[in-house]
């Protein structure tokens, strides 16, 4: 509840200073290693932004799935939450590169006609 309530606070915030009659679609990536379940930030969306300018809006998730680096090959490779071991040379020696994002990546909003 609390990342979308920082979400729609951000999204809310944005919309009415564009002057946006209501809020369509809020596009979200979330890496897999927040741990964020894609059902409750759904769940959470849609009771947090009822009564708000965002509410009936559609919540568009993108999962950005881990890649990490390894400090002792140079490789770069894909894995999931739990195993960050190189499967290059085997190395624990990896930097985590993608899948911790939480971000909104755009807002989609109905802006009144200008006449």
């Amino acid at each position: 509840m609390g990342i979308i309530a920082g979400v729609l606070d951000a999204v809310n915030a944005s919309a009415a200073d564009a002057g946006a009659l209501r809020v369509l679609a809020v596009n979200l990536r979330v890496g897999r290693m927040t741990e964020a379940i894609p059902d409750a930030l759904t769940f959470a969306f849609e009771a947090l932004s009822e009564g708000t300018i965002s509410e009936g809006a559609e919540l568009v998730l993108e999962i950005v799935e881990p890649t990490s680096f390894c400090l002792e090959c140079g490789s770069e490779f894909s894995h999931d939450r739990f195993h960050r071991i190189c499967p290059n040379c085997g190395s624990y020696e990896t930097t985590l590169l993608s899948g911790r994002e939480l971000e909104i990546a755009s807002i989609e909003v109905d802006l009144p006609d200008e006449e």
